[in-house]
């Protein structure tokens, strides 16, 4: 493990708040809005989960990275801008303004669709998926499909944790995942 990712990992350790029952009574909701306070730890998990788009020497390979709503935004955003990439939002239904490809999927606590517009992904460009959690893997699953339905190709999906007793990988087939932490 690289000192970056170590980093980050101590970063997450110290400052992401469980808050039991948030959404609904049993969920145990990972805030991470003291981690995104935190200048330090911030810039420690955009370094590490940036590494997912880059080689091993360090050069990007990738050509854009998506972040689905609504997390996702906040770390997507800044890890593309260290990658030198464009940012692309996948948004809910209804929240884009021009054409879209569409996809609905479960989520671990109900329904929900997402949007892409059609031409944010070129033809043959290499996609990094960047969100918060890795639960169920609806949501990775649903983006990977709207990239793949403009062209692309989703290269990885970097997290900042994965809820491992919800089996997400297995709902995304060979998509490589990096995630920071477990749990």
């Amino acid at each position: 493990m690289t000192d970056g990712v170590a980093a980050a990992r101590a970063a997450l350790e110290r400052l992401v708040v469980d808050v039991p029952d948030f959404p609904e009574p049993g969920v145990v909701f990972k805030d991470i809005t003291p981690l995104l306070a935190d200048h330090t730890g911030f810039a420690s998990v955009i370094t590490a989960l940036a590494l997912a788009g880059r080689d091993q020497d360090g050069t990007p390979v990738v050509d854009k990275v998506v972040g689905m709503e609504a997390r996702g935004f906040i770390l997507a955003a800044p890890v593309a801008l260290a990658l030198g990439t464009g940012f692309v939002p996948v948004r809910k239904a209804g929240k884009l303004p021009r054409g879209t490809h569409a996809v609905s999927y479960a989520l671990e606590y109900g329904e929900a669709t997402l949007e892409l517009h059609r031409d944010a992904i070129s033809p043959g460009d290499r996609v990094l998926l960047v969100d918060d959690v890795l639960a169920t893997g609806g949501t990775a699953r649903a983006t990977r499909e709207l990239i793949e339905s403009c062209g692309g190709t989703a290269h990885g999906l970097a997290v900042l944790m994965e809820l491992g007793f919800l089996s997400g990988r297995g709902a995304i087939g060979d998509l490589p995942v990096s995630t920071l932490m477990t749990v």
